[in-house]
């Protein structure tokens, strides 16, 4: 058993798995710092749950307009993602990117809520759009 466990050991200590290894754990890392600037973009508002007359939690969500959901349940609503979580919470955050980087004098950005987007477009030729560098949510 000694042998076998001394075989495993060096084995991993060689220089590919190594490197291996680190490359595997530098893609994770970058992967992550992704996912995390993709997201610390997003507005987001949280709806803290209100006690019920006996202090109590709620064991649903409800909305300002008296609209009920489980937890765990999903939705969009005004072009917002939400999201009913225990206990009761309610996190709503943007679902689209705002355009930033272009010309402000020469053009100007328009919000379809249909489509829950951004255009940005040319002040004196609507038809026409802008370009833009970056965005943000």
């Amino acid at each position: 058993i000694y042998l076998q466990i001394h075989k495993l050991v060096a084995k991993r200590l060689q220089p590919d798995n190594i490197k291996r290894r680190t490359m595997k754990m530098f893609f994770s890392c970058a992967l992550l710092c992704a996912f995390l600037v993709a997201y610390s973009n997003a507005s987001c508002s949280i709806t803290q749950p209100k006690l019920d007359l006996n202090l109590r939690l709620p064991k649903v969500c409800k909305e300002e307009d008296g609209t009920v959901h489980n937890f765990g349940d999903k939705w969009t609503k005004d072009c917002f993602k939400c999201e009913c979580e225990k206990p009761g919470g309610i996190t709503c955050c943007t679902s689209y990117l705002e355009p930033r980087g272009y010309d402000t004098q020469l053009c100007e950005k328009v919000f379809d809520k249909q489509s829950c987007t951004y255009i940005v477009r040319k002040k004196n030729n609507p038809a026409e759009t802008c370009t833009f560098t970056s965005s943000s949510g």
